[in-house]
């Protein structure tokens, strides 16, 4: 059984919200970096980067970051632009869901393998099943579910929503 927990309107006003954090976070900054896990992390950093780009002048930058999430140590963690082009800045890696911690945390790893002036992390839902030493810097919903259910994120165009699956 799946019931709804937010709604495209609610998705909508924790995207805004979120990237007002990520905003005043970066005030003076002329690039921020939005590194969007590839799947639901990079179409919720592609909300927020639209958000951001009507209220900053700072160029936002989106990055795919490709991994094997059942496996990411084996596959590694590749990013859509070059280090060098991150280097130094502002970077704030998104997903959609902060579930067991383990694509965080190894987005996470990667980035800090070159050096930056600060490093952020934003999640549409963030589960209390944490395995890893990570957070969620900026957060849509706070969720305390059991390990059973399943929280689904179906991006839409102007249908978004999220479930929980039982």
């Amino acid at each position: 059984m799946q019931n709804k927990i937010l709604n495209h309107i609610q998705i909508q006003h924790k995207t805004n919200r979120i990237a007002y954090q990520i905003f005043e976070a970066n005030v003076g900054e002329k690039e921020i970096i939005l590194a969007g896990i590839d799947g639901g992390g990079l179409k919720f950093a592609k909300k927020i980067q639209n958000v951001l780009m009507t209220i900053t002048k700072s160029e936002i930058v989106l990055c795919k970051v490709s991994m094997d999430k059942k496996n990411p140590l084996q596959s590694g963690v590749e990013t859509s632009i070059t280090s060098e082009n991150y280097a130094h800045k502002s970077v704030v890696l998104v997903d959609d869901v902060l579930n067991s911690g383990t694509t965080l945390i190894y987005g996470v790893h990667h980035f800090l393998q070159t050096p930056l002036k600060q490093l952020k992390t934003a999640v549409l839902v963030n589960r209390n099943h944490k395995k890893y030493p990570v957070k969620a810097d900026y957060k849509g919903i706070s969720l305390s579910t059991s390990l059973q259910e399943h929280v689904i994120v179906d991006f839409k165009a102007k249908n978004d929503a999220v479930y929980l699956d039982e």
